[in-house]
């Protein structure tokens, strides 16, 4: 009867795959700080938005100046206003909780306007940069309906009704900032830059 052997190359390739796979299945220690329960995680994710939101009432003015169409300019002009309002019913939410209102940074947040002023940066001023503003904004709306999603069913999960009924209301002007921003990039914007 015939032994089946393995050649040296499969053998290394299995042991490279199982070290690859030791160290994705190892467990990450948690901080001193970390959260212990859901309501322990649902007060770090608003401190995280609320970081957010407030970093994002810096950031819209820069984009408004450098954007040229004036659907975006007047679009970016008003969600300015909406993130404001966002902010206040952060702060309401916070008050609701008993905790006080504290931003704590948010590492994606960051990221993402970081990523629009490097876009903005590397685009000539008129349509090439109005698109890839509106690509930038997307994201930022993308990453804040993911987070107001959440935070409302932790909120409730955690029954903190007047934290959900803001978040609802938030994540409703969310999701219609990235309508409009999508309907601007395809109306005019996307062909122009073209």
């Amino acid at each position: 009867m015939a032994t089946k052997t393995t050649s040296p190359k499969k053998t290394a390739s299995k042991t490279t795959v199982k070290k690859a796979q030791a160290k994705t299945n190892s467990k990450i220690p948690a901080k001193k700080d970390a959260a212990k329960d859901l309501q322990d995680l649902f007060e770090d994710a608003l401190k995280d938005i609320y970081w957010a939101e407030k970093a994002l009432t810096k950031a819209l003015p820069k984009m408004e100046k450098n954007a040229t169409h004036p659907e975006l300019k007047k679009a970016i002009a008003s969600h300015l206003e909406e993130t404001k309002v966002h902010v206040m019913r952060l702060e309401e939410c916070f008050k609701s909780i008993g905790v006080k209102a504290e931003a704590k940074k948010c590492d994606a947040m960051q990221g993402l306007l970081d990523e629009g002023k490097s876009i903005m940066e590397e685009t000539q001023i008129g349509a090439i940069r109005d698109a890839g503003i509106i690509a930038a904004s997307q994201k930022v709306e993308h990453y804040e309906i993911a987070t107001y999603g959440t935070l409302a069913a932790f909120a409730k999960v955690l029954k903190e009704k007047q934290c959900l009924k803001n978040f609802m209301a938030t994540l409703k002007e969310e999701k219609n900032c990235d309508k409009l921003l999508s309907k601007i990039a395809d109306t005019a914007l996307n062909t122009k830059a073209k």
